[in-house]
């Protein structure tokens, strides 16, 4: 299989934390280039990185409700509870990560960074998770979530919603994988409602979608096409199940994927089995880094919504610029995560820290039960 660039970034177990976005200092190592050819290709893109995605894009502003020590009072180790906890769940399998980021992009895009995904589903209907889109979320990562809440919740109280936790969750999980430390605005409030199925239907672009609907959907939520192709870049990490993809395959190959990698994808993958999964990145499945935008130069992205970046004429040019360029790209995703972080969040008086991340306060008997004995023994003082 054909190779463009390659650079490699151990995983960062220990490296401090630290704010805004930073980038692993040994991430711009590329390899020798043994043309001249090759030489003028990189020095071509690294030309047309500056042109098309601008290393000076300023980090979203933090509305209002949210800010960068909101939690320095009341719970000033968050950040270390959550990470130390990660680093463990990590150690014993890498591929948590992606899906705990995975899960950070579901929430966010159906009604805002609300932790609605976290909400399991009550007798007034089926919840977000049961759409068709998040059938396929790790059961494993809502289990974290709520044990990362337990965590926090011990230790400074139920001052830090789950939402907020989630939002942690997925930073770490791109740092903790080999990618950038970013710091993330805090304050958010846990949704006291879960969308719709048709609301998450129309919420979550499909694998089939091509560049087209992608910037058009994701327009509406203020993210612009360099955040579209930062935030694809995800998908460096992680699985897919056939199913997603097979439509590429059979019955006849999509024209756009490179025959040797659509026959190695097709012993994974005959036409009746649709349950097998595949690395998102061919390359470096387990480390978060820019070989997925290397892969689409190469033909190699498995989603239509994937390759359909380095087709389109209008994020091609962006493509080839994080292919090339490893800090760009981890500055890029790191200051569009902040963005896309702050989706429809609730603050101050919205929404409710939630005592338990999958069920709603107002349906949790626990809780009520705490909240009826605390207000006994106010009584009682008098």
């Amino acid at each position: 299989m054909r190779h463009v660039i390659a650079d490699s970034s151990p995983t960062p177990w220990n490296m401090p934390i630290k704010r805004r976005v930073s980038v692993p200092q040994n991430t711009q190592k590329h390899k020798t280039m043994a043309s001249s050819n090759s030489l003028l290709l990189v020095s071509s893109l690294f030309l047309s990185s500056f042109f098309c995605v601008s290393e000076a894009q300023s980090s979203a502003p933090v509305v209002q409700g949210l800010s960068w020590n909101f939690y320095d009072s009341s719970c000033p180790k968050v950040d270390d509870i959550v990470r130390k906890q990660l680093k463990k769940v990590f150690k014993a399998d890498i591929g948590q990560a992606a899906g705990l980021l995975r899960l950070h992009f579901h929430d966010c895009f159906v009604q805002g960074c609300d932790g609605s995904v976290l909400l399991e589903g009550s007798a007034s209907g089926p919840s977000e998770q049961d759409a068709p889109p998040n059938l396929s979320l790790r059961a494993k990562a809502f289990e974290i979530i709520n044990d990362l809440r337990d965590r926090v919740h011990n230790k400074c109280g139920r001052v830090v919603s789950c939402s907020d936790i989630l939002a942690l969750a997925a930073r770490d999980s791109v740092f903790l994988s080999g990618g950038p430390d970013y710091d993330v605005p805090l304050g958010r409030k846990d949704g006291l409602n879960f969308a719709t199925q048709n609301a998450t239907l129309a919420n979550l672009p499909p694998p089939t979608s091509n560049t087209t609907k992608l910037l058009t959907d994701l327009a509406k939520k203020n993210l612009d096409a360099t955040d579209v192709v930062a935030l694809s870049g995800g998908h460096t990490i992680g699985l897919s199940h056939c199913s997603s993809f097979t439509g590429r395959l059979y019955p006849t190959q999509d024209a756009t994927m490179d025959k040797t990698f659509a026959n190695d994808l097709k012993t994974v993958c005959p036409a009746n089995n649709t349950n097998a999964t595949v690395p998102l990145d061919i390359r470096t499945p387990d480390i978060f880094d820019n070989k997925y935008y290397v892969d689409l130069m190469n033909r190699q992205g498995l989603f239509t919504s994937d390759q359909d970046l380095y087709t389109d004429k209008r994020t091609k040019e962006i493509v080839k610029s994080f292919a090339v360029n490893q800090t760009l790209f981890f500055e890029q995703f790191g200051k569009s995560m902040i963005k896309m972080g702050q989706l429809s969040v609730l603050t101050g008086s919205k929404g409710e820290i939630r005592a338990d991340c999958s069920v709603r306060n107002s349906d949790n008997a626990n809780y009520l039960a705490s909240v009826v004995e605390d207000d006994e023994e106010s009584l009682s003082e008098f």
